[in-house]
């Protein structure tokens, strides 16, 4: 009788510890499925016998956001201070293939406390963290609003390897943050590293936000270890790569409207070869109401300029017009389908060169137009868990 009280004194102990443990850290599996029909008209082939061009039609993944899983945690450390870590994998529903390695979008460990949250690993950089969330990319649109070829990765193309990080609780409205990836090759410190800052301000319905991020040498193929990997920033290809992307917005929510602008800069130097460079200026206006607590109906426009610099001559630039519509109904709290149609319209003049439209697709499921104009139009079902 003694020996059974004993064992049952020590099974109780033993689960008042577990649940201790359990109440001070947590684990949580997370994540999103994205899959849908597209189509896109005016599809360059690249081939030299066959057509020019072609229309995409086709099973897609990653139409609003990117399909993912993920797990994050916590443990507390006493005295408001905080263990945390995030691994986040993207993948593909149509083929199951992961996007950039096993969990290539984020994966990192760090510290939180009541001054802020310092982390390291690859993570996102301040234009996507306060400049995404302003524009139809970032949140409600997702992956075809990008701008002209997802230029300044408001729809999370890309994120920082080899990278620490620190973001600012929000105080009294304001917050702020800096991150800096590091090259990670010996004898070369600049050769493929990036930094980013950013703040923002938010009050009841007011958003306001502004980011900076600068790649340095973005070469995949001479440093595929560094702070950018993979064809990620537009016109890479070439050694000592050079991509600065700043920009800033703002958003109103009133009743069930909610207004954003955003204006963007990317600067690419050296892009394809030396000497040559490239400027994008991108101007976007968006909306969405909702209709009913399920119905929501969107719309996107952008205006980008894009000017080329070649030996220190300056050429006029290209322009394009993108418009974006979107209608999304809400089947339950994590289950939603949409329909939505993306077109974009391209013209140059004077000595620029010709305008090809390309709608931006971090997905990779097809290229640029083969002419000045491509429409997209596409459908699908989103669950998250």
């Amino acid at each position: 009788m003694k020996k059974n009280v004993i064992v049952a004194a020590v099974a109780t102990l033993a689960a008042s510890f577990a649940t201790a443990a359990s109440a001070q850290s947590s684990v949580t599996l997370y994540g999103l499925v994205d899959a849908g029909l597209t189509y896109v008209n005016n599809v360059a082939t690249g081939s030299a016998t066959g057509p020019q061009k072609a229309s995409f039609h086709g099973l897609t993944s990653g139409n609003l956001q990117e399909s993912r899983w993920g797990l994050t945690g916590s443990e507390d450390l006493g005295g408001g201070l905080k263990a945390i870590f995030r691994m986040e994998n993207g993948f593909s529903v149509a083929n199951g293939q992961q996007d950039n390695g096993l969990f290539g979008r984020q994966a990192y460990v760090g510290l939180s406390s009541d001054v802020g949250t310092f982390t390291l690993g690859r993570q996102y950089d301040s234009v996507v963290d306060y400049l995404g969330p302003l524009s139809a990319a970032g949140t409600w649109g997702g992956t075809y609003f990008g701008h002209v070829r997802g230029n300044d990765n408001l729809n999370s193309n890309f994120s920082i390897a080899n990278s620490v990080k620190f973001q600012s609780n929000n105080y009294a409205g304001f917050s702020f943050s800096g991150l800096y990836g590091f090259s990670n090759q010996a004898g070369a410190f600049a050769n493929n590293r990036a930094y980013s800052v950013g703040a923002g301000y938010a009050n009841g319905p007011f958003k306001l936000g502004a980011g900076y991020m600068q790649g340095n040498g973005v070469d995949a193929v001479s440093n595929p270890n560094g702070a950018i990997t993979g064809e990620q920033f537009v016109g890479v290809g070439s050694s000592h790569d050079r991509q600065r992307t700043f920009g800033a917005g703002g958003s109103y929510s009133y009743d069930a409207m909610t207004f954003g602008a955003v204006w963007t800069q990317s600067r690419l130097d050296n892009s394809d070869f030396q000497g040559f460079s490239s400027v994008f200026n991108n101007f976007e206006v968006n909306a969405r109401y909702l209709v009913t607590p399920a119905l929501a109906l969107g719309a996107a426009y952008t205006y980008s300029q894009q000017k080329y610099n070649a030996f220190g001559e300056s050429s006029e630039k290209s322009k394009f017009h993108q418009f974006g519509l979107q209608a999304d109904y809400a089947l339950s709290k994590r289950t939603d389908f949409h329909i939505e149609a993306v077109a974009q319209i391209g013209s140059a003049s004077g000595d620029a060169p010709a305008a090809t439209a390309a709608i931006a697709n971090s997905n990779g499921a097809f290229g640029p137009s083969s002419s000045s104009r491509q429409v997209l139009v596409n459908t699908g079902i989103r669950h998250r868990f």
